[in-house]
């Protein structure tokens, strides 16, 4: 059978300073991109049979169905490539079998593109005192009645089978930061464990699987969990455990450790990273995907990132400034509005503010995955990167 996965890796960096590179993920689409391609409605990233991702590239993140604020027509617009949905959530509600039997999550939510979705398992071992883990799975109440469930590996299979997303995550244990050895190496064992359970499960001909190494802040021990899950058969693989509470620096020296020891001809991918200036490092230690919730989460709380740096709209200081938010960005928010007008209708809580907001961050974010290929393919990325740096940390 055709595997639902390809990857073509275009160029690859091997020096001292860089292992960054660029690739292609073809993707098989789903039933409702078939049947929209039929009707000459093919999303803009694909041939007749499969979606287009061209790699550095960076996901955003709708949690529960949506992207906060956006509509599927403002991700087209702004050229997202692939986006991020939450297995627990859409658990939880509205249920994965009746998005099933609305047509999948991309039908419910009418995006013609592809999507990933993670497996639960990170919001369910962030319940901290709502869990019960074991090596069958794990009980867990819900945060929205208190209700009782329970996830293991071959549970967390079938309903994102019935969500009908294009990449399903293995489901793994997540370890807090900090965390003892024992805890973390326990940890990899069930995922791992998990993994091989989860392979078992049988999916929809158009989803691909990723496995998912952990190991905390131990290179060695992410190595040994790199070694063990390269060996199953996934379509890709996630680096898992980062950005959930450890110094940001002595997580881009594990991801620079580790990042180029993951199988090369398979799509890399660290979860939930980050700021900008994570995005860049981790890519030029040869991650290929990226999510985060940092750009829309923060657009909503009137943080902006922009090629000149950081800009906090609800300053003073913005109340009569009649120029663009970034004068190099060619989004709707910067193209069409001041800082002025932003600044008032973030004090005014108006509805609009994080919408123009989040509109501007991912149009941000996007764009400078877009940059990081071009200059990955053109041999430039330390150019490129010390450029980036001199503006992205100049004061506005």
């Amino acid at each position: 059978m055709e595997k639902p996965l390809r990857f073509e890796l275009e160029k690859a960096s091997n020096t001292e300073t860089t292992k960054a590179r660029a690739g292609k993920i073809f993707l098989k689409k789903h039933p409702y991109a078939l049947e929209l391609t039929s009707q000459g409605k093919s999303f803009a990233n694909s041939t007749p049979t499969e979606f287009v991702i061209e790699t550095p590239t960076f996901m955003p993140v709708g949690t529960q169905g949506t992207v906060k604020g956006l509509t599927p027509g403002d991700l087209r617009t702004m050229n997202a490539q692939i986006i991020l949905g939450n297995t627990y959530h859409l658990y939880l509600r509205p249920g994965h079998e009746r998005v099933e039997k609305l047509g999948d999550l991309q039908k419910f939510m009418n995006w013609d593109g592809p999507i990933l979705t993670d497996s639960g398992g990170f919001q369910v071992f962030s319940l901290a005192g709502m869990n019960k883990i074991t090596d069958e799975g794990v009980t867990f109440q819900s945060h929205l009645d208190g209700s009782k469930h329970h996830f293991n590996a071959e549970h967390s299979m079938k309903v994102q089978r019935a969500l009908g997303s294009n990449i399903v995550m293995a489901f793994d244990q997540c370890p807090p930061f900090p965390a003892t050895e024992k805890f973390i190496r326990d940890a990899m064992t069930r995922t791992f464990e998990w993994a091989k359970r989860g392979l078992a499960v049988e999916l929809k001909p158009h989803q691909a699987r990723f496995g998912i190494f952990q190991g905390s802040l131990s290179v060695e021990l992410r190595k040994e969990s790199i070694a063990q899950m390269s060996e199953l058969p996934f379509d890709g693989f996630a680096l898992g455990g980062f950005a959930i509470g450890e110094p940001m620096e002595m997580m881009h020296q594990v991801v620079r450790h580790v990042a180029p020891l993951m199988p090369e001809q398979k799509p890399r991918y660290l979860m939930g990273v980050g700021r900008p200036e994570d995005l860049v490092e981790s890519v030029r230690a040869g991650v290929d995907i990226f999510d985060c919730v940092m750009p829309s989460r923060n657009a909503r709380n009137g943080q902006l990132f922009t090629s000149l740096g950081r800009v906090n709209i609800k300053n003073a200081r913005y109340a009569d400034d009649n120029s663009p938010l970034d004068p190099e960005c060619s989004c709707e928010t910067c193209t069409q509005y001041t800082k002025a007008y932003l600044r008032h209708l973030f004090v005014a809580g108006e509805l609009l503010s994080g919408r123009l907001n989040t509109i501007h961050n991912l149009h941000f974010y996007i764009q400078l995955m877009k940059q990081m290929r071009k200059a990955i393919l053109e041999e430039r990325f330390d150019a490129w990167s010390k450029d980036f740096y001199s503006k992205f940390n100049g004061s506005q």
